[in-house]
């Protein structure tokens, strides 16, 4: 038997009798594990440093601390985020004191789902990675930069984890065929799909094996199939966490290609969210937001179509309503784009936030009553439609001695050419106005 599997707990879960006993064993990574790359070259030196581990589950997040530890004959204290406090805190340093004083090894607490502690859970030990007793290994599939506070951000190295690769995947399923699980033989179209089906995540493709393992000792089987393996697993769950990154890295894409006006890539991105388990109308909304920031006027029957969309869903529900939430995200896709009026209200707001509080001019002023009549409300004020083509050319209708701003700048797309060239009249008919009575 490989010396991978000896001396290993038989009935232990199939990922940790796997799990690697060193650097060499490791599968993946190799962005920071190769020749010359950030953690291989902490490995080479002896020098452990605090560090944050950011990536998905499975990619080998809780072994490298673990590798680390053994490397450097460092004490291990793990605990979790979810189910410790500041008390377990306290423990792990008063541990790591005691190990100082007796055998002189440092110690290297590592915090699996570090981005679930709090702040003042997050400062119990940091003056303790400050002075040197710990050495600080985070461990978080969140991204660091809003769950982790930034004294210790500032204090650990952020290493970015990838999922693994098919062919690393094939590798560890490979590993696992020639040693615990070699009785059994998978065929090509089993082997695809369980690598598939894992989805970057080792831990998965472990927990996947080992079910096909025992229902296939329970059915006296030798050969696994495609059939076998898709009537043996439950109906797998895709790596997608409705709060987390890749939520917000699925919508960011669906976004960026509505507004990249890609239809086919618009429709797989939603079609991800809401098989990932995504709230439709969370969808929705978004495609409501795209249409008012993205084609704005270019072509206002957007964002009808997106509300549209949302209604039909609220009628319909799941599955029959996601199909108004897929033509509402490929209309989006192929209208016409303009981010004018997004743009117009961001200057507008800009200035109101910066500027002084102006006056409405007198002439704009409502005058229900007569007090207000005789204080000029409303005198000089010129009723669009008494004057030629109902504009009322050369108005004013900003503060006194405020420059007028041009916030809004219509594009060259869809209706908003025709909006584009009609502005321009309406601004010619304003300069001749004013030139005239200066004469």
């Amino acid at each position: 038997m490989n010396d991978l599997f000896q001396k290993r707990d038989p009935q232990a879960p199939l990922a940790d009798r796997l799990r690697p006993r060193t650097l060499e064993e490791l599968v993946g990574q190799a962005h920071l594990l190769g020749p010359g790359k950030p953690l291989r070259l902490a490995f080479e030196a002896g020098k452990p440093h605090s560090m944050i581990l950011w990536g998905p589950p499975g990619v080998g997040k809780t072994t490298l601390a673990r590798l680390m530890a053994q490397a450097f004959d460092a004490e291990f204290i793990a605990i979790s985020a979810v189910l410790s406090g500041v008390k377990e805190i306290r423990d792990a340093v008063t541990r790591a004191e005691l190990t100082l004083q007796q055998s002189g090894r440092r110690t290297i607490l590592f915090v699996d789902e570090v981005h679930r502690f709090n702040k003042s859970q997050q400062d119990a030990f940091l003056p303790h990675v400050e002075r040197g007793l710990l050495t600080f290994i985070g461990a978080t599939t969140e991204n660091p930069s809003f769950e982790v506070n930034s004294a210790l951000l500032s204090r650990a190295a952020v290493y970015v984890l990838q999922p693994l690769s098919e062919e690393e995947l094939g590798r560890l399923l490979d590993r696992a065929g020639s040693g615990v699980l070699k009785e059994l033989v998978f065929t090509p179209e089993a082997r695809a799909l369980l690598i598939a089906a894992a989805d970057g995540d080792a831990r998965r493709l472990y927990n996947m094996l080992e079910q096909a393992g025992i229902a296939a000792e329970e059915t006296g089987r030798g050969e696994v199939d495609e059939a076998f393996i898709r009537d043996s697993l439950a109906q797998r769950l895709r790596r997608f966490d409705k709060g987390g990154d890749q939520f917000y890295d699925q919508i960011s894409a669906l976004h960026k290609s509505v507004r990249g006006s890609s239809p086919d890539a618009a429709l797989y991105w939603l079609t991800r969210m809401l098989d990932g388990g995504a709230d439709p109308l969370y969808v929705g909304r978004r495609l409501v937001r795209m249409a008012a920031e993205d084609i704005g006027l270019a072509d206002p029957r957007a964002l009808r179509v997106a509300l549209d969309a949302c209604e039909t869903y609220e009628r319909l529900g799941s599955p029959e309503g996601e199909l108004a939430l897929a033509e509402a995200a490929l209309y989006m896709a192929i209208a016409p784009k303009s981010n004018a009026a997004y743009k117009a209200f961001s200057a507008a707001r800009e200035l109101v936030r910066n500027d002084a509080t102006r006056p409405v001019p007198e002439h704009l002023r409502n005058a229900p009553t007569r007090l207000m009549k005789d204080l000029g409300y409303g005198r000089d004020y010129r009723y669009a439609h008494d004057e030629p083509g109902a504009y009322a050319a050369g108005e004013n209708y900003f503060p006194e001695g405020m420059k007028q701003p041009e916030f809004y700048r219509p594009t060259e797309q869809g209706l908003e050419a025709r909006i584009r060239e009609h502005l321009e009249r309406l601004r010619r008919l304003d300069s001749d106005s004013r030139n005239k009575n200066k004469r």
